[in-house]
């Protein structure tokens, strides 16, 4: 049983790991975050294999997973932060992570910065909709109606799309 439950956990990964890491980084500040975080995601996703029951295809109920440690993970490191004083007159420029975005266009930065920027609840559903989920699978993983999902990615396209066109 436990190897059969291993074989399924390494194919759903196999076919969702870039997914995953991308939910990832939006909930995180920089690339070494989200490593961690895509590693807390593993761990409970494979922690659970046990209890799927599949209501919902596995990749779906990765990303319902995946979600909720993101948000966890956001909840305790907001928590944190709030220990500690803001220096908002100090800006600090991480080059690296730009760096390592290599290729990627001015435009697809923007987007980036504008998406972190987005309440919590809206960059879950901006997440799972740049992955490509249909409504209805969004609407499964949030426990929203398909029409709610339509009318706030419709928002947040709008939202993003003001953003984008400020930076630039």
């Amino acid at each position: 049983m436990r190897k059969e439950r291993e074989t399924i956990f390494l194919n759903a990964l196999e076919e969702n790991q870039e997914k995953l890491f991308r939910i990832c980084s939006i909930y995180s500040k920089d690339h070494e975050d989200a490593k961690d975080l895509f590693q807390e995601v593993l761990v409970h996703v494979w922690r659970s294999m046990a209890t799927f029951k599949g209501n919902s295809s596995l990749s779906t109920w990765m990303f319902r997973i995946a979600l909720n440690v993101c948000l966890r993970f956001k909840s305790k490191h907001t928590k944190n932060q709030n220990r500690f004083i803001r220096l908002d007159s100090i800006t600090i420029e991480n080059f690296s992570s730009e760096e390592r975005i290599g290729g990627e266009n001015e435009k697809l930065i923007s987007l980036r910065k504008c998406v972190k920027k987005l309440s919590e609840g809206d960059k879950a559903i901006v997440a799972l909709y740049l992955e490509g989920l249909a409504y209805r699978e969004i609407s499964s993983i949030l426990g929203l109606s398909e029409n709610n999902i339509a009318v706030k990615v419709k928002r947040i396209k709008s939202k993003l799309l003001n953003c984008i066109n400020e930076i630039l």
